[in-house]
């Protein structure tokens, strides 16, 4: 167990070194490999004690940003949010337990957007209430085709 607080030291250097050592050349890549994991899990696998997961959410934006991705990283939060606060999918019902639950992942979602998006994200989530998903539906990583329906790619 490391003493060391997240943000001690050069953590952006710790956070490509533990990405290196897994043998990934991105960490783009290494949380595409695991779409559905939260950004706290994997933040915990590349550092159970020094990284935190804002940390792993601000190594992805910069990433996306460098290489025209961003739309496509939202996509991407939305899973992770997804499948933290639905595990079973979308619900059949939206009663007030599941409207909570469905609340929390967009809520998370918004939190965890750049300001670039924040609006395309507030409209793609009025969209997903307005017009609610088949039951079920458990979008498994960013090319889902109802997430590219609702927040198609537009950088250039």
């Amino acid at each position: 167990m490391s003493d060391r607080h997240p943000f001690q030291g050069n953590w952006v250097a710790r956070l490509y070194e533990r990405v290196r050592e897994r043998g990934y050349d991105s960490l783009t890549a290494f949380a595409e490999a695991r779409p559905t994991a939260s950004l706290v899990a994997l933040a915990e696998e590349l550092g159970p004690d020094d990284l935190a997961g804002v940390q792993v959410f601000r190594g992805l934006v910069a990433e996306a940003e460098r290489n025209h991705q961003v739309t496509r990283l939202v996509r991407g939060q939305l899973v992770r949010e997804l499948c933290a606060c639905l595990p079973n999918g979308w619900p059949a019902v939206l009663d007030d337990a599941n409207r909570f639950k469905v609340a929390k992942a967009l809520g998370l979602w918004s939190s965890f957007t750049p300001t670039t998006h924040e609006e395309r994200v507030r409209k793609a989530g009025d969209a997903l209430l307005a017009t609610p998903p088949p039951p079920g539906w458990h979008p498994l990583g960013p090319d889902d085709e109802l997430l590219l329906t609702l927040l198609p790619d537009e950088e250039v």
